[in-house]
């Protein structure tokens, strides 16, 4: 695996590439891998010739500095992953290689209503920040594909509309979320919960179950209920749970049984918030 920490040279190593007709693919990660990154890995070397791999922290999408700062970092143990999965660069960026002229005053988006509801609604510039760091690392890599992970279910409808914003010529895959045997989702924040904490965190997915296995068509009121009851009997803080229409997370009172739909919560389980989600039909 080859290392880069400058993106002229990332760009010119994966120039040559593609000249000898290799397809790129991208996985854009801020590093604390764990299995579900290796997924996306995996994922993205069966569908391309050349799999790269960024690990970047960005500091924009963070509305909390404090959130920021307490973002795990364990860069040795990540390369180490993903060598062993066979990934075959990485990128290694400095803060200020992608923002040359600081992290602040950065241009701004056009997201409509996916940047004031559910998680822009709780995190104010969040998507703005996803938008900012994307659009760097896209013009550097240029992949042919990208893969992105379904627990981030809004931001990945927020690339979605970026690439489209921008005319991006790269194909979107969005790979499944993968659990703890338990049904937790696997996250980088996970490793800052307590022994207790993480055993009540797995109230997430079986809330998100339970409105999969419960939902009809009607008011989804009573089954949301049912999922905050949950929630509160594991000691969750709840930003949210609701269910909404897949396509472009519009919430759902009244559900007519056939249309795509996706259940999300973000709640926090002491200090540390944790995101899921799950579809329906």
């Amino acid at each position: 695996m080859i290392q880069f920490k400058r993106s002229a040279d990332l760009w010119q190593w994966l120039e040559s590439e593609k000249k000898k007709g290799k397809t790129i693919g991208f996985v854009p990660t801020m590093g604390a891998l764990h299995d579900g990154h290796i997924q996306l890995i995996e994922a993205c070397r069966s569908g391309s010739n050349l799999s790269v791999c960024s690990i970047f922290v960005n500091p924009s999408q963070f509305n909390d500095r404090r959130d920021f700062e307490k973002y795990p970092v364990s860069i040795e143990t990540d390369i180490e992953m993903l060598v062993k999965a066979g990934t075959d660069g990485v990128f290694l960026p400095t803060v200020p290689e992608i923002y040359p002229e600081g992290d602040r005053n950065l241009e701004a988006y056009d997201l409509g209503r996916l940047e004031t509801i559910l998680e822009g609604r709780f995190r104010p510039g969040h998507f703005q920040g996803v938008c900012q760091v994307m659009s760097r690392l896209l013009n550097v890599v240029k992949p042919d594909h990208l893969f992105m992970g379904q627990k981030d279910y809004q931001q990945c409808l927020v690339v979605k509309r970026l690439i489209g914003l921008l005319g991006i010529p790269v194909r979107f895959h969005t790979i499944p979320t993968v659990r703890e045997p338990d049904g937790l989702a696997l996250s980088s924040r996970n490793r800052r919960l307590t022994a207790d904490q993480r055993k009540k965190a797995v109230a997430i997915s079986q809330a998100l179950n339970l409105i999969r296995e419960n939902l009809a068509s009607g008011d989804t009121d009573p089954v949301l209920r049912l999922a905050q009851e949950k929630l509160d009997a594991a000691d969750f803080r709840t930003d949210y749970v609701t269910v909404a229409r897949a396509p472009d997370l519009e919430p759902i009172q009244n559900w007519d049984g056939k249309e795509k739909a996706v259940a999300l919560i973000a709640a926090f389980q002491g200090e540390v918030r944790l995101i899921d989600n799950i579809l329906i039909n």
